[in-house]
């Protein structure tokens, strides 16, 4: 998606480690209108799929899979990384390491909100070694629902996330993917 790379170029900042910084728009301070236009290229990208559901992970993954909910017209589950006091009864629960983080989190959704009925569709911000959305599938798995595919904000693919989750036949479609970045210098596929 020609729109986000360019806002990459313009606001994105590469620092050690892999990380590519775009909080100025992405995962701190959110472009609402541009996640309206990622929203709408994923409606285009998995017409006739019919999802009826969104699950992402917390916590930057939200606001984008919300603004790309009300594209679809379908609800928004957002796994949690830790038990709280309003999750109460059953539910899903995998850990998953995450990358951005470096630790492993307690990943879990209230048995209520993911159904063997479920058509879903994963959305999250990165992809980079594909730990998170290994999680979100397997908790899909764990409820018997489908997981009809993947919608990623950007894809940094020289990290082996995306070819790990595409192995497993899942759909991946990822509105930016990233193929080197740098001090400065950051190379679209």
């Amino acid at each position: 998606m020609k729109e986000l790379e360019e806002r990459i170029r313009r606001e994105g900042a590469v620092e050690d480690g892999d990380v590519l910084k775009v909080d100025s728009f992405l995962n701190h301070q959110m472009d609402v209108g541009l996640f309206a236009a990622m929203g709408r290229e994923w409606v285009r990208l998995f017409s006739g799929e019919e999802i009826n559901k969104i699950l992402t992970i917390e916590a930057s993954g939200i606001g984008i899979a919300c603004i790309a909910a009300q594209e679809f017209g379908v609800p928004v589950v957002f796994a949690k990384k830790s038990r709280t006091k309003n999750i109460a009864g059953d539910v899903y629960h995998v850990e998953a390491p995450s990358f951005t983080h470096g630790g492993v989190s307690d990943v879990i959704v209230s048995k209520r909100f993911l159904l063997p009925t479920d058509r879903l569709l994963l959305i999250d911000d990165f992809l980079a070694n594909g730990a998170a959305l290994e999680g979100l599938i397997e908790l899909a798995k764990q409820a018997g629902a489908t997981v009809v595919g993947a919608g990623i904000a950007v894809e940094k693919a020289f990290q082996p996330g995306g070819k790990r989750i595409r192995a497993k036949g899942i759909r991946v479609e990822s509105l930016a993917k990233i193929k080197a970045m740098g001090k400065g210098q950051i190379e679209f596929c």
